[in-house]
């Protein structure tokens, strides 16, 4: 009898613990302006590292939480002040079996350190407009030559 107790105390709090994540993954899209996101958190075996998360914009910040995490804090917070995007690639290889197929990944450059983001192609227009949308005077592609293949459109 005490081995069925513990093992239903066991799977109680395994329910409780998953009824946490999903309530704190709730929470966080509750209050709107949030997007499903990919963070490539390891760069030690090529095509591997990535986080799947939720990023949620705060004015000037992207904040990146991970999906199955207890942690309050987001884990990166990203700047769009600081923030450039360099290049713009479809996934290669093993990336492609840990993302949507429809998903592009960025690559961008944050206070001199490289960070790559995945997110689906429709987001990726929405998150260039609020890096476009950024204040006023500063340089959104400082990387990027004349010739660069960012292409713009006209009314």
């Amino acid at each position: 009898m005490q081995i069925l107790e513990l093992l239903g105390i066991c799977f109680g709090a395994f329910l409780a613990l998953l009824l946490a994540i999903f309530l704190r993954r709730r929470l966080l899209m509750a209050g709107g302006g949030t997007i499903r996101v990919q963070v490539r958190v390891s760069t030690m075996v090529p095509g591997r590292g990535w986080s799947s998360g939720i990023g949620q914009f705060v004015g000037d910040e992207l904040r990146f939480h991970r999906m199955f995490s207890f942690a309050v804090r987001p884990k990166r917070v990203l700047d769009r002040r600081g923030l450039t995007v360099d290049d713009r690639r479809l996934p290669e290889g093993p990336e492609r079996l840990a993302m949507p197929g429809d998903w592009v990944i960025l690559t961008c450059t944050t206070d001199g350190c490289r960070v790559e983001i995945a997110m689906a192609e429709s987001t990726v227009t929405g998150f260039l407009s609020w890096l476009e949308a950024g204040p006023p005077g500063r340089r959104l592609h400082p990387h990027r030559s004349a010739g660069g293949s960012e292409t713009s459109s006209t009314s």
